[in-house]
């Protein structure tokens, strides 16, 4: 590996600013301040690109990333619209094949992300500062926080915020079941039957083992990958330039081409199961609040509208646009978590949040266990999906982190994206799923955990004050989680296909945010949230071995940056 020592000297805080906005000379790359690692490449950022004026639209695109991987996803639409029955049973079959046969894989890969990242922040390496020793932050805490929150958990926390805590404790209430020596029933580990507060314990804990360190870590190793290896070593803002201490030059050639096409194709999927679960919910609370109704139908028009409010934002850029919505939601969110606290079991809640924390470091390792697991449907059916949808969606989510986390330290990067995050989500899922057990156990009330998991939010709102007004805020929410996904997962896609290009011609952008939509149209149709969860667990399978390696490649790059200190 080639390298050369950076070393940019600039005057006050608000100069640095500046330069780093203004500067274009590395296609919206800022270069490194002070000491840096420089990669010696003779790979130009845009090289491979064909560029093309086709009357007022600009075309700035990377051959062939974008040309294969834009291909193949209009062939994959119209194959699932015009064969849907053919397509669910495919759909159906790579998911059984890859959960029965993989699990393993991927429930060890998560733990082996989440121990690597809890050593950056105890080595050296967390000293290392991204974008160069001198380089300063480009947002505020709260403007980052909101950011990095809505991208990396939104949609997701809304549709299974009640329902997944829920659940958990239902199924680990219940009875053991077996057929053909193998379990049949849902519950965690070896289930609480018939034991209240042991199955409070067990299904928060398998809530929070879900939604906690394990996935923000999965984000917090690619964006420290992709920061490193952009702000850091000078390569471009694409997934293949964190290969580059295995790949060296070949990482321009057919092996980056593949890194690239295989992390469009899994933020793609990523994406869309995410804008599918969330047209659900929201036709749900439409439905309970209007009488929308419901079905494929409606849920087509909702991505459709939504696809189009997104389209705005994309036209806006990244500061008018996520950011302002990330900011907006993010506010909405903490009132109507602040609600249901005070109006709900607050004495409850506060005790359950910190009971949780305990079971879930208690239950932590036997859930994390990757072998010998006898209970299948709870490790296979919720964990490996999981973790293959956190692995989709981390090219995605870990970009866009890169692209806002310039100037912190690996240390603070790290504690930032990995434990507060977390905490956020543990609080979360502690306020509405404790409130909605609550209801069950001491109202006898039974609405929420009888709904269907769209409904279940809508259903256990229903039994607080001002009922119509938290639903409607909560469909506000889904809505708008869903538009910042879409807009900042089409700015994703479109950096890496544009060859790592972040000032890609607009309409680029806006082809891709369509075809997200399409995507969820297209798998909505083809076999509904099942085959959502199928393309999202078969193609993060595959960005989990990319992951691995990923790891390595930061260790590789780390140890550099700390040689030149």
């Amino acid at each position: 590996m080639k390298k050369t020592e950076a070393m940019f000297s600039h005057g006050d805080l608000s100069s640095k600013r500046e330069q780093i906005m203004s500067d274009t000379s590395s296609h919206g790359i800022p270069e490194p301040e002070g000491k840096a690692d420089v990669i010696d490449t003779d790979y130009e950022i845009g090289q491979d690109n064909i560029e093309r004026q086709i009357g007022p639209f600009g075309l700035d695109i990377h051959n062939p990333v974008f040309l294969i991987s834009g291909i193949a996803v209009v062939l994959f639409v119209f194959y699932t619209i015009a064969l849907p029955e053919q397509a669910a049973g495919v759909f159906s079959a790579m998911f059984d094949f890859t959960t029965k046969n993989f699990d393993w894989f991927l429930i060890g890969a998560a733990d082996l992300v989440v121990i690597f990242a809890l050593l950056l922040i105890v080595t050296p390496f967390g000293n290392v500062r991204l974008g160069g020793n001198e380089a300063v932050a480009d947002y505020t805490y709260l403007g980052w926080f909101a950011m990095l929150f809505a991208a990396g958990m939104g949609i997701g926390l809304m549709f299974y915020g009640v329902s997944e805590p829920l659940t958990h404790f239902s199924t680990s209430m219940g009875e053991i079941s077996t057929e053909n020596g193998l379990r049949t029933d849902w519950a965690p580990l070896g289930a609480a039957t018939g034991d209240e507060a042991g199955a409070l314990r067990l299904g928060m804990a398998a809530t929070i083992y879900h939604w906690g360190l394990h996935p923000w870590a999965i984000y917090a190793v690619v964006a420290l990958a992709l920061a490193l290896f952009t702000y850091n070593k000078g390569l471009p803002l694409t997934i293949r330039s964190a290969f580059y201490p295995v790949l060296g030059e070949r990482v321009w050639g057919w092996p980056g081409h593949i890194i690239d096409i295989i992390a469009v194709f899994a933020t793609l999927f990523g994406l869309a199961t995410s804008l599918g679960l969330g047209a659900t919910q929201a036709n749900a609370g439409l439905n309970e609040l209007f009488g929308v109704p419901m079905g494929t139908t409606s849920e087509i028009v909702l991505i459709s509208l939504i696809t189009a409010v997104a389209l705005i934002s994309v036209l806006r850029g990244l500061d008018g646009g996520v950011k302002v919505l990330s900011e907006i939601n993010m506010g909405l969110a903490a009132l109507l978590a602040l609600f249901t606290l005070i109006v709900g079991p607050t004495v409850f809640l506060l005790t359950f949040f910190w009971d949780s924390l305990v079971a879930y470091v208690e239950y932590l390792p036997a859930l994390a266990n990757p072998f010998g697991r006898e209970d299948v449907n709870f490790s296979q059916g919720w964990t490996a999906f999981y973790w293959a949808w956190w692995i989709s969606w981390s090219p995605f989510v870990g970009m866009f982190i890169a692209r806002v986390s310039r100037g912190r330290t690996v240390r603070e990067f790290i504690v930032c994206v990995l434990l507060i995050p977390s905490l956020v989500c543990v609080l979360w899922m502690s306020i509405f799923g404790g409130t909605a057990i609550h209801q069950v156990l001491n109202d006898g009330y039974t609405g929420a955990q009888d709904a269907g998991l769209p409904l279940q939010l809508f259903k256990m709102l229903d039994q607080l004050p001002l009922a119509s007004i938290t639903s409607f805020i909560g469909i506000v929410l889904v809505v708008v989680f869903f538009v910042t996904s879409s807009d900042s997962g089409s700015l994703v896609i479109d950096t890496i296909t544009a060859g790592g290009k972040v000032d890609a011609p607009v309409p680029q952008r806006v082809f891709w945010c369509i075809f997200e939509g399409a995507v969820a149209i297209a798998l909505l149709i083809g076999g509904g949230l099942a085959a959502l969860q199928s393309m999202v667990i078969s193609t993060g399978l595959l960005f989990t071995l990319l992951l691995l390696f990923m790891c390595y490649c930061i260790f590789r790059g780390l140890q550099d940056e700390r040689k030149i200190r």
